[in-house]
């Protein structure tokens, strides 16, 4: 599939996510930053979420958006993350990031990986 919008029913950013991107832009003095998250192998799990920033596309790229705000996410990982919602967290553990995948049969504790 080429590069292109696709639609948020396929993976959702929330409200919470897109507000925290927006900072982190502004904070970084580049609106064209988006939030890339990829699914790589390892883990305690299996497999493992990585979020970077980034301003550029690559051509097998899917991008999500939230107002002004853009995820993207590569097809492979795509394929793992079907259905998933990505939302920002606060709370006695920190501020991070956080995946809710509907394919993972089960999460380590930390939350940073999973398995199918």
């Amino acid at each position: 599939m080429p590069e292109g919008n696709a639609t948020n029913d396929r993976l959702r950013l929330t409200d919470n996510a897109a507000r925290r991107i927006a900072e982190i832009c502004m904070a970084e003095g580049n609106n064209a930053l988006m939030l890339r998250l990829t699914v790589l192998g390892g883990g305690c799990s299996g497999f493992q979420y990585k979020f970077d920033l980034d301003d550029q596309l690559n051509d097998d790229d899917l991008t999500f958006d939230n107002g002004n705000v853009r995820l993207v996410v590569d097809e492979v990982s795509l394929g793992l993350l079907e259905g998933s919602e990505v939302d920002f967290k606060e709370d006695l553990g920190g501020a991070y990031f956080a995946v809710a995948n509907p394919n993972a049969t089960a999460n380590c504790g930390c939350g940073s990986s999973f398995s199918i």
